[in-house]
């Protein structure tokens, strides 16, 4: 049973990614962090273009994760003027972030330890 969670998990995050990528999001990453925190056990990061593109990320993601019955933690946080949003659904948190903030905190670097689950980074 545990391991069925565990998948439907995985494949949320998966189709959450996806769902980003689709709506033009760029540098998508989905990581598996369980064990290495105690208050998330996934992470998906993902750039927007503009302050108006991460806002229609947002709507998008939410609308998405309202059809999968997911329960959000909060509405949503904001840091300096839509640098960087984040959405806290407990067992996932997404960030959304421009471009500056995303190389300025590397979170893919603090959190390599992560297993990935889903990458449309170029190299």
């Amino acid at each position: 049973m545990e391991d069925t969670a565990k998948n439907d998990k995985d494949k949320l995050i998966l189709e959450t990614a996806k769902l980003l990528e689709e709506h033009k999001a760029r540098d998508v990453a989905a990581i598996d962090v369980q064990g290495q925190n105690s208050w998330t056990d996934y992470f998906i990061l993902a750039t927007a273009n503009s302050q108006g593109h991460m806002r229609g990320l947002l709507k998008n993601v939410r609308s998405f994760l309202v059809e999968q019955n997911v329960e959000f933690k909060n509405k949503y946080k904001h840091i300096d003027d839509f640098t960087w949003l984040f959405i806290d659904c407990g067992f996932m948190v997404i960030h959304l972030m421009d471009d500056e903030t995303r190389e300025f905190y590397d979170l893919e670097k603090l959190w390599f330890n992560g297993r990935s689950i889903y990458s449309s980074k170029s190299s």
